[in-house]
This record gives C-alpha cells, structure tokens and sequence, in this order.
C-alpha cells in the first residue's frame, strides 16, 4: 500500500505492507530507513528495493511494516539535513502507533537510517528495539568536512540549494550533536542487532564494535567478506529476517506469560 505522512510539515512518501490476520489480531510494527545516496543522482533511486524487503517480512513474519523515503528522496518533498531526517524517522515511527492492532514498535535501518533509528529508538521509550545494518558511530567525519558534504548531496540530488548563514550553522551542528554511539547506551537494556559487514568501504566495521560495546548487550553480527550495502548480500538479510522473528517470538511469550495474562 503506498501512502503519504507528515513530518513538521513536509510530505513522505512510504509503503505500507501488511501481514494476514483476523480482524483484531495484534501484531507488532517495523520502521524501515534506508541509507545515504551514494550515487550521482541517487535521491530518486533510495530505498528502492526496500518494499519487497517489507513485503517479505510482512508476509514471513507477520509483522506490519512501513518503508518510507527521507525528506529529498524517491518522491518525498523537502531537503537533507541530519535533523530532519531524524525528525522523520520520528514521524514514521508515530504514523505505524496509529495502525490497528500495533502491538509495539521497532525500528531498522541501514546506513545513515541505522544510525539514526539508534538515536531516535533512544529517546522513545515507546520503541521495543533497533536493527542497525552499518551504522557508523558518529557523524564527525561529515562534521569535520560539511563543504564536501553538502556538495555530495547536491550531486546525488537531496540538496537542491546549500543552506547558508543561520541555516548553514544550524546544519553544521546537527553533524556534530546527533552522535549514535551516545544512543547506543542510551537504548540499553532494550534489545539491539548490530549487523555490519567485515569489508565495509564506507563504515569501518571497528564503527560496529565501538556500538556494541556502548550498548552492553547488542547482538553483534559481522559478515564475513560483506560490504556496506548489506540489503542485497543474502546472508545479512537472512541475519535480520532470524532477529526480527526471534524478537516476535519472544514478546509474544514473554505477553503469554506475564501474570496479567495468566487466567
């Protein structure tokens, strides 16, 4: 089901796939961020194949899952920054609570979207868990050179004018506050995969360790020979599809079991 949402007054573009169950079922719901463009051009292409991957976890699993395109991507409106992508995150995470029948809400993402899925999971206490597939630790590298940035984002086509004066200042320090490895610690003790790839090109899989760590109970899973675009190696798809029906299964027995439910 594709669908429009609103975050702070720019509409998103997402879609919404749904699992088969009797009216009134509950099931649990999955946001799903995709990563940076990495292409010339690349906006219009983001998140592309993300759809078959919610509709395969919507119909395998049983969960309610929603893919949506950034502000500046695929055919969402608005321009790039850290902070509004963050403020969309937020939003998609709100749009999938106002589903029937949601029974908790994660979040997974990949790229610059697992980083901020860990920072927006970490200041929701509403959210039950992350799946972070190459996340990198913190933002400095894009803080210690926001030109080359900005540039980059204008040649894939998220940022059609580069901000200046109290807007460029604004979005410099997004750069620098939004920090995942803080919001790792932060989301604990709630669960966390931390899924990376051995030969990422873009994230240093030592990114994925310091993560972990700062979590204290993540779920560490490096693919061995895996690069950053883990969404199409098969193995790490079938890492996160394990997580995420592990994660099913034990809120549904741990709902089974709590006293309250006992009769």
């Amino acid at each position: 089901m594709e669908l429009l949402f609103d975050s702070d007054g720019v509409r998103l573009a997402g879609h919404l796939a749904l699992p088969r169950r009797g009216k009134g079922t509950a099931a649990p719901g999955l946001v799903i961020a995709h990563r940076f463009p990495a292409e010339r051009e690349g906006a219009v292409m983001s998140g592309r194949s993300f759809p078959e991957l919610a509709d395969r976890i919507a119909t395998e699993l049983g969960w309610v899952v929603l893919v949506f395109n950034f502000r500046g991507c695929g055919t969402s409106e608005g321009a790039f920054s850290l902070g509004g992508w963050l403020a969309d995150l937020r939003a998609a995470t709100d749009f999938v609570r106002t589903v029937d029948d949601v029974s908790s809400v994660w979040l997974c993402g990949f790229g610059t979207g697992a980083a901020l899925s860990i920072c927006a999971g970490a200041s929701d206490p509403g959210v039950a868990g992350v799946a972070s597939v190459g996340a990198a630790a913190d933002f400095d590298d894009w803080a210690s050179h926001p030109r080359r940035l900005l540039e980059h984002a204008r040649e894939v086509g998220i940022l059609p004018k580069i901000p200046t004066g109290a807007n460029y200042d604004r979005w410099v320090r997004e750069l620098r506050s939004i920090r995942t490895v803080s919001c790792a610690e932060a989301l604990a003790p709630r669960p966390l995969l931390v899924l990376h790839g051995s030969d990422d090109e873009v994230v240093p899989v030592f990114d994925a360790r310091v993560l972990a760590d700062a979590h204290g109970g993540a779920d560490l899973r490096i693919v061995d020979g895996g690069r950053h675009a883990l969404r199409h190696d098969p193995r790490a798809v079938a890492i996160l599809l394990g997580w995420l029906d592990r994660q099913r299964n034990a809120a549904a027995s741990s709902r089974f079991t709590h006293p309250a439910n006992l009769h």
